[in-house]
């Protein structure tokens, strides 16, 4: 066949440089489409091969017959006597390729092009996305608002694509504007037919650690170490830290001078509460001091079951609990514990009965009666509040 006016394989070859597409799969494409659209619109029964020759540009659409003894279908055989008339070297089993004249598929070829550049470039730009990102699922980003939509999902564009915010990963109260700047915790990048999906979060949990190592030096070279975070966005959320140096304070490194540090990660935060406490080793410590501000007395822990039982006296209560319930259930998301609040009537000050049953003992009593009277103290409790690590906020 002579070289064709119009070279499809320049024109492919171009486009693959600019788009940075693999030039033969592009090819192979094209190929495909045009042997299917011509299936489809002129030979429907037949079976077609299409060739693109990349260096001449030479551009052949052919039939395929098999050769058989006897023909039963004509569309996709035919016969040995036949054939041997048009090359006397063939065998039974054998294909032979009949051109299509050019003038029968100029006009289809140019529309399979177009449909093939259409469709590889998409499917280029969707796996440049996921590329790009598939490796960056758990890192934090600086993203650009752009839109929302009537479902309450707000998009943000990342550079080469776009994530999307939904209503359960945004910040409760946050106004977002298109053109604004915000940094998102990018949660999971995954295909799909329509290309794919990028799921961002304001609300994770991993957003307010990446900035407290962001606005905390001690805690990003180490220092001081956040052992846990419970987070209800918008609202309040309370961390637990460590520190490897007994000379650093992890309260006061995170709070900074005047609080200036945990401002800057609440201005990041539309604003929210952020409680730093310090993380015990000890059980027992590391729940009260998850319940703080609220003081709690006797606290009865489970680690095999992880649960706690912890009085409260009338006073505290209402610390101890929280809003809506918020700190107790902060608490028991810190600490991994079910925690049961009791409130009794019967002690205000827990140091102070520990000390009596102490002094009872030594003033002659049995260490049974010391511990009954001890008891004693805490008979009238009764549970008031139950928090578990997975309550969610109603």
């Amino acid at each position: 066949m002579t070289q064709p006016e119009f070279n499809f394989a320049d024109a492919l070859r171009e486009v693959a440089q600019a788009r940075n597409i693999n030039e033969m799969q592009l090819i192979e494409a094209f190929e495909q489409s045009l042997a299917q659209a011509y299936t489809r619109n002129v030979e429907p029964e037949k079976r077609i091969e299409v060739h693109l020759d990349p260096q001449s540009g030479e551009l052949e659409v052919l039939i395929v017959r098999e050769v058989v003894e006897k023909v039963e279908d004509e569309h996709l055989q035919i016969s040995l006597a036949d054939a041997l008339e048009l090359d006397p070297g063939v065998e039974v089993g054998m294909e032979m390729e009949f051109p299509v004249d050019r003038e029968k598929f100029s006009r289809i070829a140019l529309q399979a092009a177009k449909q093939t550049l259409t469709q590889k470039m998409r499917e280029t730009e969707r796996n440049v996305v996921f590329n790009e990102y598939k490796d960056r699922e758990g890192q934090v980003l600086t993203a650009q608002v752009v839109r929302s939509d009537n479902k309450g999902n707000w998009f943000v564009e990342l550079g080469a694509g776009e994530a999307i915010l939904p209503p359960r990963e945004q910040i409760p109260g946050e106004k977002l504007t298109p053109g604004n700047r915000v940094k998102i915790y990018l949660k999971e990048v995954r295909k799909t037919p329509k290309g794919p999906t990028i799921l961002a979060s304001r609300a994770d949990e991993r957003l307010l650690d990446y900035l407290l190592k962001q606005e905390i030096p001690e805690v990003a070279n180490g220092i001081v170490e956040v052992k846990a975070i419970a987070r209800e966005a918008g609202q309040r959320s309370k961390v637990a830290v460590f520190s490897h140096n007994s000379n650093v304070d992890p309260i006061g490194a995170c709070i900074g001078h005047r609080g200036n540090r945990i401002q800057a990660v609440t201005g990041e935060l539309g604003r929210e509460r952020v409680d730093v406490i310090l993380w015990d080793a000890n059980t027992r410590d590391f729940i009260r001091n998850a319940l703080s501000p609220a003081k709690v007395g006797l606290i009865e822990a489970q680690p095999d079951r992880r649960e706690a039982t912890v009085t409260v006296t009338p006073d505290q209560l209402s610390l101890a609990i929280g809003k809506g319930g918020q700190n107790v259930r902060l608490a028991a998301k810190l600490t991994g514990f079910k925690i049961d609040l009791r409130e009794t009537a019967a002690i205000s000050d827990l140091d102070a009965a520990m000390q009596q049953a102490m002094q009872d003992e030594q003033d002659g009593r049995d260490a049974g009666s010391a511990q009954s009277a001890f008891d004693a103290l805490f008979k009238d409790s009764k549970s008031v509040a139950t928090a578990s690590p997975d309550d969610e906020q109603e």
